[in-house]
């Protein structure tokens, strides 16, 4: 190769790699997605959002289906808080902030992690497709996977303090939040994240109660339960665009909608929690970041809510589960990533014919090599000696 074409080779990949450039990039997807969206007039989703502060403010049920716009609200009421500065602008500057906000705290997250910068830029472009597809729908899951690494990141710095705060904030919004609990042995002061998280709840739990009343948001988190409920109860139907999950996928390869979710969670969650057996790899920094893959592969593809744009908390997890393998050009890392690539978050795009991408959504098969990572993930975690795993944290 020539010498100048190699050295302009190793300027490109390094431009790439720098934090300033993909967070220019982030913020154009969310711009360019937010501007499509808003001019072909697609954005029920940011409605949906938009009208939980509204109707938190007067006082009227968050969780009842109104004429602004299709489908329900299914956040908590602090979404209230959240989305309230981005609500009171006109739609077509609060869908590019509201989209802005999403990516800039999902790099937080990614960049917060105690690994190379190399390493967490590679991890924010493995993201990016499927950050861009959630973009598409004005999606908080981006935010919330953000949210999730920075709650797992912050108790490895031991800012527990920190830890509890997102921890609580993400639950108290989405209940997905509530997983950063599977961080909580990394502590030693646990008493510590306790009573901060105790204490983070309780403030964020009456905070939608500056725009409202006490007795209305008291309400609204029941109504939350039972729209919650009824949610999961419609989410199996074998055409539905959500459960893309393990549970969705013998569901709708069966064809018994009827299947319950509970043998898979319960599978589930011993198989999740077998690596906790192994105290002793602990204090090893890949460990740790193997358990923060599992746990964001765990969210999703244990959830009949699962849709296509929440695989961005998914994909995350496959993300840094690549880099964080000792040797990620072995055949079987290589290969499982380009699966996942390839079906998990290509599968939706033009890329297909139409024909597979209704075959590959009708049967969940979206969910299937995050399903064979997270299976390997556990494999490792409970074989390996990560000791052995040389990963930089500058």
């Amino acid at each position: 190769m020539n010498p100048i074409r190699k050295f302009t080779l190793r300027q490109v990949i390094s431009i790439l790699l720098k934090r300033q450039f993909i967070v220019g990039v982030y913020v154009l997807m969310a711009v360019i997605a937010a501007l499509k969206q808003y001019l072909h007039h697609s954005f029920n989703n940011y409605l949906i959002f938009k009208y939980v502060y509204w109707h938190a403010s007067s006082m009227q049920n968050l969780y009842a289906d109104y004429t602004e716009y299709l489908d329900s609200n299914h956040y908590g009421p602090l979404f209230a808080i959240l989305i309230a500065p981005f609500a009171i602008l006109p739609d077509s500057i609060g869908t590019i902030l509201w989209n802005i906000f999403n990516v800039i705290i999902l790099l937080w997250g990614i960049y917060s992690l105690p690994i190379s910068i190399h390493k967490r830029s590679v991890i924010a472009w493995i993201c990016a497709h499927e950050t861009l597809t959630a973009l598409f729908s004005f999606q908080f899951n981006i935010a919330l996977t953000g949210t999730i690494i920075l709650s797992c990141s912050s108790m490895i710095k031991k800012k527990e303090v920190q830890s509890a705060f997102f921890i609580a904030f993400g639950t108290l919004i989405k209940l997905y939040g509530i997983v950063g609990l599977a961080f909580f042995f990394f502590t030693k002061n646990k008493m510590k994240l306790i009573v901060a998280g105790l204490a983070a709840l309780l403030l964020l739990f009456a905070l939608p109660m500056l725009i409202s009343s006490p007795t209305f948001i008291i309400n609204s988190y029941q109504d939350w339960y039972h729209s919650l409920v009824h949610k999961n109860a419609t989410n199996a139907s074998l055409r539905s665009f959500q459960d893309i999950s393990l549970m969705g996928m013998f569901r709708r390869i069966s064809g018994n909608v009827n299947i319950p979710n509970s043998p898979f969670l319960i599978g589930g969650v011993l198989l999740f929690a077998l690596p906790y057996l192994r105290i002793k790899q602990y204090k090893h920094l890949a460990f740790k970041l193997m358990l923060l893959a599992s746990t964001l592969l765990f969210t999703v593809i244990f959830s009949s809510g699962s849709e296509s744009p929440t695989y961005i908390i998914a994909f995350a997890g496959v993300a840094i589960w690549f880099v964080v393998q000792p040797n990620p050009k072995s055949s079987l890392t290589v290969s499982l990533f380009i699966f996942a690539f390839i079906l998990t978050s290509l599968s939706p795009t033009d890329i297909f014919p139409k024909a597979v991408k209704e075959f590959i959504r009708l049967y969940s098969l979206k969910a299937l090599p995050c399903i064979i990572i997270w299976l390997t993930i556990i494999y490792q975690m409970m074989k390996e000696d990560f000791e052995s795993y040389l990963i930089a944290d500058k």
